[in-house]
């Protein structure tokens, strides 16, 4: 017979399963994407990249619907979606190693497709797990677990992509906390009882509409960012760029983590626009302050500033986007609501490539910070947009509820 002190979800380990799979985004997306098609392509880096990145966004968002809609139906019979993690963590894995060692593009470019297949076969489910098993006056504080394990997970895959040079190490490295973080999940999970949903069409409704626009302009912006960063650092920069660019993104990322702990009693007890706001804003002041730093000190002070800010507005996205959607299919909207985010990787490159080929500055050193401008303007209007959405946050009384059972 199960103890009651085993049915009691905790947040951390609920949501431990985001470090890993941040751990291999982070490696991923911030620099072995752009080193591995720049070794592979060195003279059409910035293309092979952009091409890269557009395919295996476009992979994500098809796997995570389909996924998405099978899991909802294994979940409505009873299931926890501990298989999808399972099997998308092992496929992952496979997919890592060819990633690391593929000797052509063609290769590479398959590589990707198959890890992007694997990545979100895992997360279209566990995106729902949150709302499948915390209840609704714990959402700030699980929202703010998950960015900071996202953060976390994110410095940790980059610093091991900048630090570690041969491609198969880092590979096992990634596959270690993919697994690892996945098993520590899935035996907590077991023991948890389903919060009870009831059965409901996804509909979308006009709130939902909104925060998906808003959503997908801020992270347009974010992406751009996060492509055009390592090529900053080459431009700026002097001696080991994916060493530095890897330091640099532990900064960002470890101040992630700090914003997102700030932020989780604010979208507990505020109203999660303005909290969303908050953060918003700081981040484009902080993308503006990259464009006077020329040093490596005003650089990670503009990283930690980017970051801080970047965790405020996960934590409340997140709780703002657990509220919005219909809990009974939950992955199914959840893998359409992250179209908002997969979109923006496939957009992010090609709208910046467009707009710095129209400038007749894609291949001048000035690009990435013409970029970077680009990032503030995309995440600017996603903020407008967020206010769009009703107003909404918990009552003191429930929060005070949720915190004591």
């Amino acid at each position: 017979m199960r103890s009651s002190v085993q049915r009691i979800p905790n947040a951390g380990l609920v949501s431990l399963f985001w470090l890993g799979i941040e751990m291999v985004w982070g490696a991923l997306l911030a620099v072995s994407l752009q080193a591995r098609a720049q070794q592979l392509q060195p003279q059409h880096a910035l293309t092979a990249y952009g091409a890269l990145a557009a395919i295996g966004a476009a992979t994500a968002a098809v796997t995570q619907i389909v996924i998405g809609v099978v899991s909802d139906r294994r979940r409505a019979r009873g299931s926890r979606r501990i298989e999808f993690y399972i099997t998308g963590a092992v496929i992952a894995s496979c997919a890592l190693f060819w990633f690391y060692s593929a000797p052509v593009y063609a290769q590479l470019a398959g590589a990707v497709v198959l890890l992007q297949i694997g990545m979100n076969v895992a997360i279209g489910p566990y995106q729902a797990l949150i709302p499948d098993f915390i209840s609704e006056e714990r959402m700030g504080t699980a929202s703010s677990w998950i960015a900071a394990l996202r953060s976390v997970g994110n410095a940790c895959g980059a610093l091991a992509a900048g630090l570690i040079r041969d491609g198969r190490i880092v590979a096992f490295t990634l596959t270690a906390a993919l697994l690892t973080s996945a098993a520590a999940t899935t035996a907590h999970i077991r023991h948890l009882d389903l919060l009870n949903a009831k059965p409901e069409k996804l509909r979308f409704t006009r709130a939902f509409a909104d925060l998906f626009v808003s959503r997908a302009l801020v992270f347009v912006g974010f992406y751009t960012l996060l492509g055009y960063l390592y090529f900053y650092v080459v431009q700026t920069m002097h001696g080991n760029v994916k060493l530095t660019t890897g330091f640099v993104l532990l900064v960002f990322t470890v101040a992630g983590a700090i914003g997102a702990v700030a932020a989780a009693r604010p979208s507990n007890y505020f109203d999660r626009r303005a909290v969303a706001t908050a953060g918003g804003i700081v981040f484009v002041l902080a993308l503006f302050a990259f464009l006077f730093s020329h040093a490596l000190p005003a650089i990670l002070f503009s990283a930690a500033i980017a970051g801080i800010s970047w965790g405020v507005f996960l934590t409340a996205d997140w709780a703002l986007g657990c509220h919005f959607m219909p809990r009974h299919a939950i992955a199914t909207a959840m893998g359409v609501w992250n179209l908002a985010l997969l979109v923006p990787q496939m957009i992010a490159p090609l709208l910046a490539t467009a707009v710095l080929t129209l400038l007749h500055a894609l291949q001048s050193s000035s690009a990435p910070r013409i970029a970077f401008v680009l990032a503030a303007c995309e995440v600017a209007c996603g903020i407008a947009w967020i206010w769009r959405l009703p107003a909404f946050r918990v009552s003191v009384e429930t929060v005070r509820a949720g915190n004591t059972a």
